[in-house]
């Protein structure tokens, strides 16, 4: 599991690398203004599905359809063109609707921004049916423990976008830009497709009676609770439009800064996916022990890091005058939710494993919902702070039932760390407060901080880690 784990983190770093160049690099050309909310707005429909599926919405339902059906490859050509039209047209009718949704999800904006968002928005939606390929390519290569070259879809999707900020510069024209996500989705693709004739796939094959069926029976949970889970960004991007120009751009950074500790996580829980499907009832039990072991080793660290470096991090990592603002805050809040948040991503994926996509999908909700009246309640009082302690709230309230669900020992035994995690997560929140040091020296103490917990728990539990 490690090892796997490790070469899929690798590629998937070189792809957050970009992305988070390509953020820099936007409000470095752009600034933290009305021009960079509004190609953020732009933005949010095809990066929500980019993330769904990154996040391994298809493999959840699909794998385990797939590991049991008598021919991969009928099957694999058939939802190859199912989405491929689905895409098609999701792009068609987002086009259309252009005007209307950057309405909705920026209300905020100015009328020349929300003109721009328009325009920037016909154009990406056309990266959809590229990231719906690539999503259903990636499938046959998990289910055969091939984890790499799917990780490497990030990479290319920003690559042609980050090359062009850095030549352009400030001169970059927002429709050139979306011109180069479009070639990224296409890269994404064409990365996948050798690899899928090779293990036989043809195109013209025809899927067996009911392949379509089966899957959108398993996809249509996990796709309710994921568009809730995107709804929920949506309000979260709609109530920071109202606060304020930039407020949009610090929401989207602190998401960005807080996504680096994750990505080790998104490749856990592909790897555990892929190894629980088809497991007996027992066996998938103790992956997921191990599995929440190796995540809290990986998460705790990593947020108490974020939240004593925080001022630092902004500082030395972000554009200038920045760290003076309310960011370097609102990413230590926003840091506390990846222990939790990947928790609740490993017990869903529990589930996903038996082929159970309704009751994560209950939990979910239910924790969606609780989320959604902080967020309407919370910022009014504390601004955008309030939205990442919204944020908090549901995830809290979601892994409290994904584990009320399997049974009380996992409950009990994840509240007594849970309630640790937040101690420490306390004790960090001290020194980013109280720190009067240099941002360096800053920095330097808070990576020593987080070494020295993990060292710890990799002691403590070594005997569990040398089986893995």
């Amino acid at each position: 599991m490690l090892s796997s784990t490790f070469l899929l983190t690798l590629a998937t770093l070189a792809g957050l690398i970009l992305g988070f160049g390509r953020e820099w690099l936007l409000v470095a050309d752009w600034g933290a203004g009305g021009r960079t909310d509004a190609y953020l707005v732009a933005l949010f429909l095809p990066e929500a599905l980019r993330t769904m599926l990154a996040g391994g919405l298809l493999s959840a339902a699909a794998l385990p359809l797939l590991q049991a059906h008598p021919s991969r490859n009928r099957w694999l050509a058939g939802q190859i063109r199912q989405f491929l039209w689905l895409g098609l047209l999701l792009a068609l009718l987002i086009t259309l609707a252009a005007p209307y949704l950057v309405r909705v999800i920026g209300p905020g904006l100015s009328v020349a921004d929300a003109i721009l968002a328009t325009e920037a928005l016909r154009w990406l939606a056309w990266v959809i049916p590229g990231l719906m390929l690539q999503a259903i390519l990636t499938i046959p290569a998990q289910a055969d423990g091939r984890f790499v070259l799917p990780g490497l879809g990030s990479f290319l999707f920003n690559l042609p976008v980050v090359l062009y900020l850095w030549v352009a510069k400030k001169t970059a024209d927002p429709v050139v830009l979306a011109q180069c996500f479009i070639l990224g989705s296409v890269l994404m693709v064409l990365l996948l497709l050798p690899s899928a004739w090779r293990t036989g796939w043809r195109p013209w094959y025809r899927p067996l009676a009911g392949d379509h069926a089966a899957l959108w029976k398993q996809l249509w949970p996990l796709l309710s609770s994921s568009a809730a889970s995107q709804g929920l960004s949506l309000l979260e991007r709609l109530v920071a439009s109202l606060l304020g120009e930039g407020s949009v751009t610090l929401l989207n950074l602190a998401r960005k800064l807080v996504n680096i500790p994750l990505i080790a996580l998104m490749s856990l829980n592909q790897v555990l996916l892929g190894k629980m499907s088809g497991e007996g009832a027992s066996a998938r039990r103790q992956m997921l022990d191990t599995g929440l072991l190796l995540c809290t080793l990986l998460t705790l660290p990593a947020a108490v890091g974020l939240i004593a470096a925080a001022p630092a991090l902004v500082d030395l990592l972000l554009p200038a005058g920045l760290a003076s603002g309310p960011l370097p805050a609102l990413l230590a809040l926003f840091a506390v939710s990846i222990i939790f948040g990947a928790w609740n991503a490993l017990l869903a994926r529990y589930y996903y494993a038996a082929a159970n996509t309704r009751t994560p999908l209950i939990c979910e909700l239910s924790g969606s919902v609780i989320q959604a009246m902080l967020l309407l309640g919370l910022p009014v009082f504390f601004g955008v702070w309030g939205i990442a302690a919204a944020v908090m709230g549901g995830v809290l309230s979601t892994g409290l039932l994904l584990c009320r669900k399997i049974d009380q020992a996992l409950l009990s035994k994840l509240l007594q760390w849970g309630a640790g995690a937040l101690l420490l997560c306390a004790a960090a929140g001290l020194v980013f407060n109280w720190t009067t040091q240099g941002r360096l020296v800053q920095l330097g103490a808070a990576v020593f901080a987080a070494l020295l917990l993990f060292a710890i728990g990799a002691y403590r539990f070594k005997k569990y880690l040398a089986s893995l």
